[in-house]
């Protein structure tokens, strides 16, 4: 497996870097020589080639234009959006708040057939009450220090989870114990969130297992990702989510989920686990 999701994010920059500084050799020109006919400070081209500065669209047509290479002028644009769009800080996801995040990712949910789920640190998403997801949502606003819209944001989550219950969709979902135990709301939060777990385990569209604590393992615990479909993996981590398409790092997540899963129990096991958790709340 790769060490970190990050690694491909800016293997994806390092790529449209290097094609950039191709065109640029190719063409017979020096750092200064390319800056100097795109009217840019002597140094930016040389930031763009480390890497050190991603380019803009419009950087990359100037960089092409200069450099006779307009014909490939819109693959790298292509290829630029898609490295940046890779890695997107939560700073910037929220920075008008949460709400906006949520509506705009309904579609994804609403055409993925099979959600293959590893939760490492939360309950996931679209099975979060909404007493749950407002003690985690205030955690996160206070944290990032974004827009106030919790309220908004948590009705948001609740309308795009409407998939779990509508629709032909699946739901392959792994949870560490850990999970379990987390306060990140209050008690009576939890505990409803875990009693509505024991509920939604009987749909029969919801594949629910636990890592139980003392599980041997045989693959370490991982950031939490969300597979959709066999098309894209967003990986959750503290700063950033991360969008995989790369159809080598989409195999290599859904063989982790694989291997994860087997060490899952399910059924009565799964739901002990549960309860044992529950019962902790006194």
């Amino acid at each position: 497996m790769s060490s970190s999701p990050l690694s491909s994010a800016q293997a994806a920059r390092t790529a449209v870097a290097a094609r950039l500084h191709g065109i640029m050799k190719d063409a017979g020109l020096t750092g200064h020589e390319l800056a100097a006919r795109c009217s840019w400070h002597k140094s930016k081209s040389s930031r763009i080639v480390r890497g050190k500065t991603p380019p803009s669209d419009a950087d990359i047509r100037a960089w092409c234009v200069a450099c006779g290479a307009d014909d490939q002028i819109a693959d790298l644009i292509a290829a630029s959006r898609n490295a940046e769009s890779m890695y997107v800080e939560w700073r910037q996801i929220h920075r008008d708040g949460m709400r906006r995040v949520h509506e705009q990712t309904v579609p994804l949910y609403q055409r993925t057939r099979h959600f293959r789920v590893y939760a490492s640190n939360l309950v996931p998403g679209m099975l979060q009450t909404a007493e749950y997801a407002t003690g985690l949502l205030r955690s996160i606003t206070d944290f990032q220090d974004t827009p106030d819209d919790v309220s908004d944001a948590v009705q948001a989550r609740l309308d795009r989870s409407r998939v779990v219950r509508q629709g032909d969709h699946r739901f392959a979902l792994v949870l560490e114990e850990a999970v379990l135990y987390y306060r990140v709301s209050d008690d009576a939060a939890l505990a409803g969130q875990l009693g509505y777990l024991l509920s939604v385990m009987a749909q029969p569209n919801v594949a629910l297992g636990v890592i139980p604590f003392g599980a041997r393992r045989t693959v370490w615990p991982l950031e939490a990702f969300y597979a959709f479909d066999d098309s894209q993996v967003a990986v959750e981590t503290l700063t950033a989510e991360i969008n995989l398409t790369a159809p080598g790092e989409i195999r290599t997540y859904l063989k982790a989920f694989g291997e994860l899963s087997k060490i899952a129990v399910r059924g009565p096991e799964a739901r002990a686990c549960i309860t044992r958790a529950i019962d902790s709340l006194g």
